[in-house]
């Protein structure tokens, strides 16, 4: 094997695993799924391409979900300086029910009520405690991993972790009460 193909398995075998992992936190960072997709895809551009900067056999979901977060601040900050134009001409009116004519929303609406609720509830922490709650609780990161990844110290990470914990416990308080998960406090 010559050494562009030993590369190109090298990079099959230890980043494409991380997919799954990496469009995970994409969606969290992006909040829709194109987005998600396309941060997916320039990521791994951007790792093949840098693969002969990565060391084998050190923590390939690391080195990966820090190029993503890069990528998204990268993106992000491009972005928000850039305005959105919109041609009114272009919309169109049924949009909307051509994206739904074939779904069964009630269907997806009742499958995935909790996981959405708690979802919604993570997507509107602090950016500091969502992606350390994300990384730690969806992604299942440890500590020393995460805190590597965000370039911030483990008891910071522990920390943030706390606090987004209890913003999320608070957040679904009445949601649990509601689906009978724990009974309403009494009032003093």
């Amino acid at each position: 094997m010559n050494g562009h193909s030993e590369s190109a398995a090298s990079f099959e075998a230890e980043a494409l695993p991380h997919l799954d992992t990496l469009y995970r936190v994409a969606l969290r960072y992006a909040g829709e799924h194109a987005r998600a997709e396309d941060l997916v895809q320039d990521t791994m551009l951007k790792a093949y391409r840098a693969w002969d900067t990565y060391r084998r056999g050190t923590n390939a979901r690391a080195w990966l979900l820090t190029i993503l977060r890069n990528t998204f601040i990268n993106e992000y900050r491009k972005r928000s300086r850039e305005p959105t134009p919109v041609d009114f001409d272009a919309v169109d009116p049924m949009a909307i029910y051509h994206a739904v004519e074939n779904s069964d929303p009630e269907g997806e609406f009742f499958s995935q009520i909790i996981d959405d609720r708690v979802w919604a509830a993570i997507d509107g922490l602090p950016e500091e405690f969502r992606e350390v709650v994300v990384l730690s609780d969806a992604e299942e990161l440890p500590y020393g991993e995460i805190a590597e990844l965000l370039g911030i110290p483990i008891g910071t990470v522990k920390s943030r972790l706390f606090r987004g914990r209890r913003l999320l416990q608070q957040a679904l308080y009445q949601h649990a009460v509601e689906m009978g998960y724990v009974r309403p406090r009494e009032e003093a």
